[in-house]
């Protein structure tokens, strides 16, 4: 989770250098299609094919509009006037969606007080982070679009676990198959509007950044994220999104040179306290053990004792019971069956083996 995180937090650093050659949508295309060739490449060289079956489809083409080609391109757009470390900041509002969801399609029961006290702890974090009594960027349209992008991951996260994973499909087919239909809706919005929208040259700085928004932080990302969804549900997988903060922030403020303040540390610091709780596993009940040795006196003696004296098949050494003491093996004599055992009641006696004819028990 924490190499997701790193790799899905440098994003918003990247995209923000491949904004200064290319498009917002032409950002989005780029990324489909290089996230789409690696994942298929990967898929041969492992020997997997890609889904078959048009409900399979489907459902692929469903989350590749609100987990690829809706967010790819809100975030672009986004991009365009805001920072890349408050687009990570605004991006950690997805597992609260993601929760929200969860809970009104019955996904996600249960939720544990802690497990929910961390999600607004994390969202805490985040306006913290955010100071919208600071700053008049959260009315923006591109914190709007942003938002919007966040919420759309929520939503292909519980669909995506909900009708794709844990059905047999290889992550990695599913992966790349998702990233070939995010590819082809992307098209469809790039190619009739003329490359959508403004002809570009971009430099090596450019290609270089859009390869690795491609490659790493889309085919890796999202292979990854499939992974988590199979193996921890949506709502973790979304959880993610409280750790990008703290990446896209320090990354932007290595390498764009944006500012940071106590108020960005004191958030981060925050955020990262709310993941500890909601990653927190909730305490096992301890394993109760039914006693089996019986303390002094008749009344603690356990029910299984008159079972003993009761037994069907005879025994070598039946246990006797004395004076409510433990059960023991007799070495004395046969007794004849008239006589009964200090502590045993009469009635009982002819329940021994061998007293059923009035003979001798073989104690």
């Amino acid at each position: 989770m924490a190499l997701l995180a790193s790799l899905w937090g440098s994003t918003f650093l990247w995209t923000d250098l491949a904004l200064r050659g290319l498009s917002p949508l032409q950002v989005a295309f780029t990324r489909c299609v290089l996230g789409a060739l690696v994942l298929v490449a990967a898929c041969r060289v492992s020997g997997r094919r890609l889904p078959r079956g048009l409900t399979v489809w489907r459902h692929l083409t469903v989350a590749a509009f609100f987990c690829n080609a809706l967010p790819f391109a809100l975030f672009s757009l986004g991009q365009q006037t805001v920072s890349s470390g408050m687009a990570g900041v605004l991006n950690a509002t997805t597992p609260l969606w993601s929760i929200a969801l969860g809970l009104a399609l019955g996904s996600e029961r249960g939720v544990r007080p802690a497990r929910l006290a961390g999600l607004v702890l994390g969202f805490v974090g985040t306006v913290v982070l955010f100071a919208p009594w600071q700053s008049g960027i959260a009315t923006g349209w591109g914190a709007l679009a942003i938002v919007g992008a966040a919420a759309s991951y929520a939503v292909a996260f519980t669909y995506m676990g909900r009708t794709l994973v844990g059905r047999g499909t290889p992550t990695v087919s599913l992966s790349a198959a998702q990233l070939v239909a995010a590819s082809g809706l992307t098209a469809a919005a790039v190619l009739p509007f003329g490359g959508a929208v403004v002809p570009v040259a971009p430099g090596a700085a450019v290609v270089a950044a859009a390869v690795v928004l491609g490659v790493c932080c889309t085919a890796v990302t999202f292979h990854l994220t499939y992974r988590i969804i199979n193996d921890e549900g949506a709502t973790n997988a979304a959880v993610v999104g409280y750790l990008l903060p703290v990446v896209s922030v320090v990354l932007g403020v290595v390498v764009l040179g944006e500012q940071l303040n106590a108020r960005v540390l004191v958030g981060m610091a925050v955020i990262l306290l709310g993941v500890a709780l909601t990653r927190r596993v909730a305490p096992q009940p301890p394993v109760t053990v039914a006693a089996t040795a019986t303390t002094a006196g008749p009344a603690a003696r356990p029910a299984a004792t008159p079972v003993v004296l009761a037994a069907a098949a005879p025994s070598p050494a039946s246990p006797s019971d004395r004076g409510g003491a433990a059960a023991r093996p007799s070495r004395r004599a046969a007794e004849p069956c008239s006589a009964a055992p200090a502590g045993v009641a009469p009635n009982r006696v002819a329940s021994r083996p061998g007293c059923a004819s009035g003979e001798p028990s073989d104690r």
